[in-house]
């Protein structure tokens, strides 16, 4: 099982977002890291179909078939956490991951087991009958977490997962995410150096666009956070500055 990226493009106007990015991804968690704009979360947008790339291709190959970025049995192998994911504020938690359940195609039989399931994963157990517009933003975030592993994705899309999470949780949920990579694509881009550095197999650190940097912990070389801030830190103060 792998996903392949194949001189993948997206340009805006006179903007190239993505430049050219070619990688083979296995079963594992990939550490995706760069600053504002460096091109992950139009690289996440494209791997999960919402956008679609200028040019190159991004394919889902497994033992049996090949499936296209654009296909509905690629989508269906998918879980995706965007960085503001949409809920609704009069649903309570359970409520709304058996609605999300509803819509990926998933038996009330099995999504009531992984609802409960996955709600006691992310410490959600006791809040699974409040509303969630009475969830803190890490309860939010939480419930976001477990309707991106709903159906047992086998490519897993996670964009800032761990934002508004204290460090409690943020050790649950990178547990959580170590365990899916053993049996799935997990791609984790985050600020956070440390989330990364504890339970990634594999890091991407992009730059305008491009991969600068594709490799394992070791051979980083040095601190991942202190090679993280040599590569990226002046071109943040830059961006806040603008």
């Amino acid at each position: 099982m792998e996903l392949v990226l194949d001189r993948v493009t997206k340009q805006y106007s006179n903007k190239i977002a993505v430049d050219r990015l070619s990688a083979t991804l296995k079963p594992g968690v990939i550490g995706l890291l760069g600053a504002n704009g460096a091109g992950k979360t139009t690289l996440m947008r494209m791997i999960c179909g919402i956008l679609i790339s200028t040019s190159g291709t991004i394919c889902f190959k497994t033992e049996n078939e090949s499936l296209d970025s654009s296909e509905e049995m690629y989508r269906d192998a998918l879980g995706y956490l965007p960085q503001d994911f949409g809920y609704y504020p009069n649903f309570t938690g359970k409520d709304f991951l058996m609605y999300i359940a509803a819509l990926k195609g998933i038996d009330k039989a099995t999504a009531k087991r992984k609802c409960n399931e996955l709600l006691k994963a992310v410490n959600l157990e006791t809040a699974a009958n409040k509303k969630i517009k009475t969830y803190s933003g890490g309860m939010k975030q939480r419930l976001g977490i477990a309707q991106a592993v709903l159906n047992d994705p086998k490519i897993l899309v996670l964009d800032e997962p761990t934002a508004g999470l204290d460090p409690k949780e943020r050790v649950r949920f990178r547990n959580l995410i170590a365990e899916l990579g053993k049996d799935s694509i997990v791609i984790l881009s985050t600020h956070i150096v440390s989330d990364v550095e504890h339970i990634a197999d594999r890091i991407l650190m992009m730059k305008d666009g491009q991969f600068i940097f594709d490799g394992t912990l070791d051979e980083v070389g040095m601190d991942l956070e202190a090679f993280y801030l040599q590569n990226f830190e002046e071109e943040e103060e830059e961006t806040e500055n603008e």
